[in-house]
C-alpha cells in the first residue's frame, strides 16, 4: 500500500511535529465548529430573546444522550482502519470503510426515529421550563433530520483520520459551516423563524458536508475508496468495529446520561441559568474541543504504531499528550478567564445571565487539566485496542460519581456554585482511572510482545 501525499507515516521518525500537524487541522474543524454552533446561539440569542437561547441550550444533553451510542462506533472505526493500514493490509481496510459507511446510514436512520419520537416525553421528565419546552421540542424534531448526514459525516472523517488525513474533513466542515452561518442570519434575521431558523440551518449543512466527504471517498484511490456497489457489511470487520467501538459509544451515552441530571438540575433554576449555562458551556467548548483534537492524534497514532508493533513509540505519544493538555489549559484556560465576560457579552446583554455564566467558567476553568486526562487518555488505550477499561473508568468516575455527588452534596447545599463543581471532581476521579487503564493497557501490550510469536496475519485478541 503505497503512501498517498495526504496521507502521514505515523510509524516512522519523530512523533512531536507529526502529531502536532496532524491534530491541528482537527482543532481547527472543533474550533470552527464551535464557533458555528456559537453563531447558532449568538444569532438566536440577539434576534429571538433569552427563551430561545435557553431553549436550544437545553436540548443539547439530551441531543448527545440520544446520538452518542451509535457515534462511538467510529472510533471502532478509527482504530481498526488505523490498525489495518500500519499493517499494510489493502483488502482489510477497504471491507472496513464499506462496512462503516453500511453501520453509519443504518444507525443514523434509527437515531433519527428514535429522537422524533420520544424528544418530547424526555424533555418532559428532565423538568424542562414550560416558558421554553415548545421551542425545545420544535428545534429537536428539526434537527434530528439531519442525524444520518452527521452519523455519515463522522464515519467518513473517521476513515480519513485514521490513514493520516485530517485536513479534508476541517475543509468540509468549514464550508458547511460557513454556509450553516449565512443561513441562520436569512432565516433568523430576515425570515424571522427564530428557533426553527437556527434548526433548519444546522440540517441542512449537515447534509452538505456529508456530500462532500462521500465524494471524497468516491474519488480516492486506494484502500479507502469508496464504491457503492461494494457497501455491504463485513461481519468479521464489524465484531472488531464494535469491539472497540461499542465500549466507546456507551461511555458516551453513559457520560451523557450523568449530563442530562446535571441539566435537569440546571432546569431547576430557571431558564436564565439555562441561558447563562448553554453560554459559558460554548464559551468553555474552546479548550474542550482542543483537546478533543489531541485525542483523535493519540487514538490514530497509537492505532497505526499499534499495527506496526512498534510499542516503544505509544510511550512518546503519551508523553507528547501529557505536554500538549497542561499547555493547552494554562494558556487557553487563562485567556477564557481574562476575557470570558466580554465574550458572554456577545451572546447575551442580560447582566444576570452573564454573571452566572461567569461563575461557572471560574470553577471549570480551575481544574480544566482533569478533564483534559479524562478526555485524551481513552484515546491511547483505545488505540491499542482496549475499550471497555476507558469505559469503566468514565461510567465510574465521571457518571456515578455526579449521580453521588447530585444525590448528596447538592442535595444538602442546592446552590449554583455546588451543582458546577461536581465536574472538576468528577473529571479528576475519572482521569486518575484513564491514565491507569492507560499504564495497565501498555504493561499488558509489551508482556504479549515479549510472549510468543502470533502468527502473521492473525488477530490476538487485546481487548479487556
Amino acid at each position: 500500500m503505497t503512501l498517498k501525499n495526504r496521507d502521514m507515516d505515523m510509524c516512522n521518525g519523530p512523533l512531536f511535529k507529526k502529531m502536532i500537524l496532524f491534530a491541528l487541522p482537527i482543532m481547527a474543524m472543533n474550533l470552527l465548529q464551535l464557533l458555528f454552533n456559537a453563531a447558532d446561539m449568538i444569532v438566536v440569542g440577539r434576534f429571538s430573546g433569552r427563551e430561545a437561547l435557553a431553549a436550544v441550550g437545553a436540548t443539547g444533553a439530551l441531543i448527545n444522550l440520544i446520538i452518542n451510542l451509535f457515534m462511538g462506533l467510529s472510533v471502532g472505526t478509527s482504530v481498526i482502519v488505523a490498525q489495518d493500514y500500519g499493517a499494510h493490509k489493502h483488502d482489510d481496510v477497504s471491507k472496513s470503510v464499506h462496512t462503516s459507511i453500511s453501520i453509519s446510514v443504518i444507525s443514523g436512520l434509527f437515531v433519527m426515529i428514535i429522537g422524533l419520537v420520544f424528544c418530547r416525553p424526555l424533555l418532559v421528565m428532565m423538568g424542562t421550563p414550560d416558558d421554553i419546552i415548545d421551542l425545545s421540542i420544535l428545534y429537536m424534531r428539526i434537527y434530528f433530520i439531519g442525524v444520518p448526514a452527521s452519523m455519515v459525516y463522522n464515519f467518513g472523517a473517521a476513515i480519513l483520520r485514521a490513514v493520516g488525513d485530517s485536513r479534508r474533513p476541517m475543509y468540509y466542515l468549514t464550508i458547511a459551516g460557513i454556509v450553516n452561518v449565512v443561513l441562520n442570519m436569512f432565516f433568523v434575521i430576515v425570515l424571522g423563524m427564530g428557533v426553527a431558523g437556527v434548526a433548519w440551518s444546522t440540517v441542512i449543512s449537515q447534509y452538505l458536508s456529508m456530500l462532500l466527504i462521500m465524494v471524497c471517498l468516491y474519488r480516492s484511490h486506494g484502500a479507502i475508496c469508496f464504491i457503492p456497489r461494494e457497501m455491504q457489511i463485513d461481519w468479521e470487520k464489524l465484531k472488531g468495529i464494535v469491539r472497540i467501538g461499542l465500549p466507546a459509544g456507551i461511555q458516551g451515552s453513559l457520560f451523557s446520561i450523568s449530563n442530562v441530571l446535571i441539566q435537569s438540575a440546571v432546569n431547576s433554576f430557571g431558564s436564565t441559568l439555562i441561558a447563562a449555562n448553554s453560554a459559558s458551556g460554548n464559551v468553555e467548548g474552546l479548550i474542550g474541543t482542543t483537546m478533543n483534537s489531541y485525542y483523535n492524534a493519540a487514538i490514530t497514532f497509537t492505532g497505526q504504531n499499534m499495527g506496526a508493533k512498534k510499542y516503544d513509540r505509544i510511550d512518546t505519544i503519551a508523553k507528547i499528550c501529557t505536554a500538549l493538555i497542561f499547555s493547552t489549559w494554562i494558556v487557553l484556560g487563562g485567556v477564557i478567564l481574562l476575557i470570558g465576560r466580554p465574550i458572554l457579552g456577545i451572546y447575551t446583554s442580560n447582566p444576570e445571565v452573564i454573571e452566572l455564566g461567569m461563575q461557572r467558567m471560574k470553577v471549570m476553568m480551575a481544574a480544566y487539566f482533569t478533564c483534559g486526562f479524562m478526555s485524551v487518555f481513552p484515546g491511547l488505550t483505545r488505540g491499542m485496542g482496549y475499550s471497555i477499561l476507558p469505559m469503566l473508568c468514565t461510567l465510574i468516575g465521571a457518571c456515578l460519581m455526579r449521580i453521588v455527588w447530585l444525590a448528596t452534596f447538592f442535595k444538602w447545599y442546592p446552590t449554583v456554585i455546588m451543582l458546577f463543581v461536581c465536574y472538576p471532581v468528577t473529571w479528576a476521579l475519572a482521569g486518575i482511572g484513564q491514565v491507569a487503564s492507560f499504564l495497565y493497557a501498555r504493561r499488558q501490550i509489551r508482556k504479549e510482545a515479549a510472549g510468543p510469536v502470533v502468527p502473521k496475519g492473525s488477530l490476538k485478541s487485546v481487548g479487556v
